[in-house]
């Protein structure tokens, strides 16, 4: 089930980023558990428009939207490659109609060739200097 975000979500949501985040092991660890904890409340949900996708009375991933981007996707590890990721970009499609772009780290082979599969073409590729992170990048669009 994909459903709009509310303020109480704020944790669950933390604890879908944290071990996703932790997963790409190619990244520096900047931030701590309630580092993040913090980010979702104060920034993510206060800035965005984020839709969460729940399965067995769970959040299992989110997805953040700002007017031309989609700003953060991610999906707790445990339930990936079951069709979250698929159904909250899907969602991201029916919100933004005209078409979005967004940024995937250039190492995130697995989301990189999830994108393309979904009908996302490469802009342009970075240094990473861009970024929190200093890791090189992809910037993607999708569009009707």
């Amino acid at each position: 089930m994909i459903r709009r975000a509310t303020a109480d979500d704020a944790d669950a949501i933390a604890d879908v980023f944290t071990p996703s985040f932790q997963g790409l092991t190619f990244l520096p660890n900047l931030h701590t558990g309630e580092g993040n904890r913090a980010w979702i409340r104060k920034i993510v949900l206060a800035r965005h428009e984020v839709w969460v996708a729940e399965a067995d009375g769970r959040i299992v991933g989110f997805a953040a939207l700002s007017d031309s981007m989609l700003e953060h996707m991610y999906v707790h590890p445990e339930a990936q490659n079951r069709g979250v990721g698929t159904a909250l970009l899907d969602q991201a499609r029916q919100r933004r109609p005209n078409g979005f772009r967004l940024w995937v780290f250039q190492k995130n082979e697995g989301a990189r060739r999830f994108y393309e599969r979904h009908g996302c073409r490469l802009v342009e590729l970075t240094d990473g200097s861009g970024n929190e992170e200093k890791e090189p990048d992809a910037l993607y669009e999708w569009g009707p």
